[in-house]
């Protein structure tokens, strides 16, 4: 089903929705955080939903599997074990690798947990025997309900890889998170990068979203072989920055893993040197982001 209807400026496509249980949740809108528990994993807390993002819950030692009998090693502990993680509401994965979905998690996350991805991460979800897949492509939204909360999940551009190289690596997208909660429309717009290198596509956010509070950015440099990158290094990070144009952004997926090659304070000079160090909260495992959404 193929719907056109405009969210604040942005033009969606493909509509979907997931209901969730109210159950006893607290809607209050006044604020809300984010915590870093390491890699591009961070659990999102805000008007009465808890979601979690590409789980990976490896320790330190562990090794993932990239595909074409590629392997890396976890440098870092997880900032929360996977068996204390608190109740949520549902995952959003933004794509299908090992440093984003773990052989743990593959093995332990609950089949009945509701899963937004892209297609093929929802099709390999399926031959895993999750229950609840929600799978986008790029502009499609998913409109999630829970008690007085609606968010809509809208699937960005994302590109894992130069060139032809992009057809060998797993399909990723970005995401943008806009609630609607405590009689607001469009309380707070969170965008989420997802594993992408800087390409033309990601000029069209800005133009349908052009008032984004809060980007979490997935850094790392991340390079297959020690040569072909395939994430933003810290001059990458500052470049989407000024693309999207976020009143705040925070960097993720960094430091954690061999492959990742461009480390934090490769961003953080970057930052430095485009001055925009006002803009920008560097979170250490466990730390928490508070927000207070702004008055539109």
């Amino acid at each position: 089903m193929f719907v056109l209807l405009f969210a604040g400026t942005a033009l969606a496509q493909n509509q979907q929705t997931l209901e969730l249980p109210a159950g006893s949740a607290n809607a209050q809108a006044d604020s809300g955080s984010v915590q870093f528990v390491g890699t591009a994993t961070v659990i999102i807390r805000y008007a009465g939903m808890t979601i979690l993002t590409d789980p990976n819950f490896l320790h330190k030692g562990d090794h993932v599997h990239l595909g074409y009998g590629l392997k890396s090693e976890r440098l870092t502990e997880p900032a929360i074990p996977f068996e204390k993680l608190p109740p949520i509401d549902f995952v959003l994965l933004s794509h299908m690798h090992g440093d984003h979905f773990d052989q743990l998690v593959q093995e332990k996350l609950d089949r009945k947990i509701p899963v937004v991805s892209t297609p093929g991460a929802a099709k390999l979800l399926a031959d895993m025997g999750f229950q609840s897949r929600y799978a986008l492509d790029t502009w499609d939204t998913l409109t999630v309900k829970k008690g007085a909360t609606t968010l809509r999940i809208t699937a960005m551009p994302g590109r894992h890889g130069p060139g032809p190289v992009t057809a060998l690596l797993p399909s990723v997208m970005g995401s943008m998170l806009e609630w609607s909660a405590g009689g607001k429309d469009n309380a707070y717009r969170m965008y989420i990068s997802g594993d992408t290198l800087i390409h033309d596509e990601l000029e069209e956010i800005p133009r349908r979203y052009p008032d984004i509070d809060l980007a979490l950015l997935h850094l790392g440099g991340t390079r297959i072989l020690g040569v072909m990158k395939v994430t933003m290094d810290g001059k990458d990070g500052v470049k989407l920055m000024q693309i999207v144009a976020p009143h705040h952004a925070i960097p993720i997926h960094y430091n954690d893993y061999t492959v990742f090659k461009s480390p934090l304070s490769d961003f953080e000079k970057e930052v430095n040197a485009a001055g925009l160090q006002g803009k920008v909260t560097y979170l250490k495992h466990g730390d928490t982001y508070a927000f207070k959404p702004a008055k539109r």
